[in-house]
């Protein structure tokens, strides 16, 4: 079967005929991947990447494959994003873990009575 390179912008193109397609098992847009061989132009379909399921990720884990736990060094400022811990809800307790509180610490977190000022 003959084909015809044509220009594409600063490319060439090759059409391939919809038997090719089929035998190849690939589709416009498919991705392939093509190289030289003793003279001759060698075109297959590039492997598929693998798809991963959140089930079967999380049906890996288990403690034998936990990557290392790596020392940061100690808290430098508010590392830990939480609109609690904005509220003063969160506080450090007396071993340093985070403790949720009933009333917020400061009472300028408070939300009280505050109104918007229009402009």
């Amino acid at each position: 079967m003959k084909g015809l390179v044509s220009q594409w912008g600063n490319s060439a193109a090759l059409r391939l005929p919809k038997p090719i397609l089929e035998d190849l098992k690939i589709a416009p847009g498919s991705e392939v991947e093509m190289w030289v061989e003793a003279g001759e132009l060698r075109v297959c379909a590039a492997p598929r990447r693998a798809r991963y399921r959140l089930e079967d990720l999380i049906a890996q884990m288990d403690p034998a494959n936990e990557p290392p736990t790596v020392d940061w060094g100690p808290d430098r400022g508010a590392e830990i994003i939480d609109d609690d811990y904005s509220r003063g809800l969160i506080v450090p307790g007396p071993d340093g873990a985070p403790v949720r509180v009933e009333q917020p610490v400061d009472a300028k977190h408070t939300s009280g009575d505050v109104r918007r000022r229009r402009r």
